[in-house]
């Protein structure tokens, strides 16, 4: 049973962690009604995280020729002779601009990590981000009706785009349940980037971000797995590997023709039902 419950976190980790609609948000409620009985509470609050990895995987399967920066051709290189004549100059400096992106949620993160989940990671909190951020889409996408995009490639964000996009990051990183990629893309879509823009940059983002939070779970519990845990883990990450090339997929093909406020509607009336369960005494913080 409990290799089954870690497939169907991975499903739900695949879908939830790139729609704008808070997997944080869905796990807590999955938690509740799928608990493990063969694992450690400490290697659950590592799972939960750890199985982005898989995640992860699918963002640099879709996307390797747009983000890997080394080159066999010289033409972009950074320079014509020597180590950096293996790297291509507009991917490493698309690499800049998310490293730079990434300083703010990184640096809090690690400071205050432990005191933001302490305080943060429950129910009521989690409702809250998540209608006040529906709410957000929403009004942005009312706001942004009619105007034509300032930014409408990659290539075209700034260090300055990149900074403020991470400070929206940021709240991700503090507040469970505004969703890093829905922060993401609010921050872009404010700033007059496009909405495919605004999702794609949102998919490299991930990266690192997803990468350092792994190691630091990993780090702090350790490498003692059980048999039971070592294979719900690699389930898991499997499982959401799989569905999230099918939702990065379909989530650039269906923003071309429409916007966010659907998903603006769905995390409104999830926080609303979390708020309402964890009245009832039916979810809660863990």
């Amino acid at each position: 049973m409990d290799i089954i419950k870690a497939i169907i976190f991975g499903i739900i980790e695949g879908i939830t962690e790139w729609l704008p609609v808070s997997s944080t948000g869905h796990l807590i409620l999955l938690e509740n009604f799928l608990k493990f009985k063969n694992v450690s509470d400490g290697f659950f609050e590592m799972f939960e995280v750890v199985i982005q990895l898989g995640a992860i995987l699918a963002v640099l399967l879709i996307y390797f020729k747009k983000i890997w920066p080394i080159t066999k051709n010289g033409k972009n290189a950074m320079s014509k002779k020597g180590i950096l004549s293996y790297f291509d100059k507009d991917k490493m400096n698309l690499w800049g601009k998310i490293m730079v992106s990434c300083v703010p949620a990184a640096v809090i993160g690690l400071l205050f990590d432990d005191q933001f989940e302490a305080m943060f990671y429950n129910p009521i909190s989690v409702a809250i981000a998540l209608i006040v951020f529906g709410v957000a889409f929403i009004v942005i996408e009312n706001w942004n009706k009619g105007k034509k995009s300032r930014i409408k490639t990659i290539a075209e964000i700034t260090y300055k785009d990149a900074l403020i996009i991470g400070a929206f990051q940021l709240l991700a990183a503090i507040f469970p349940g505004v969703s890093r990629s829905g922060a993401t893309i609010i921050g872009a879509l404010l700033i007059g980037i496009s909405r495919t823009v605004a999702a794609e940059y949102t998919f490299y983002l991930a990266i690192p971000v997803m990468f350092g939070a792994s190691l630091l779970k990993v780090v702090k519990f350790g490498i003692g797995f059980t048999v039971v845990e070592f294979f719900v883990l690699i389930l898991g990450m499997i499982s959401a590997f799989v569905v999230s090339i099918f939702v990065i997929r379909f989530l650039i093909n269906y923003i071309r023709k429409h916007n966010f406020k659907v998903f603006g509607l769905y995390r409104i009336a999830l926080g609303i039902l979390v708020l309402l369960l964890g009245a009832c005494g039916i979810v809660t913080a863990g």
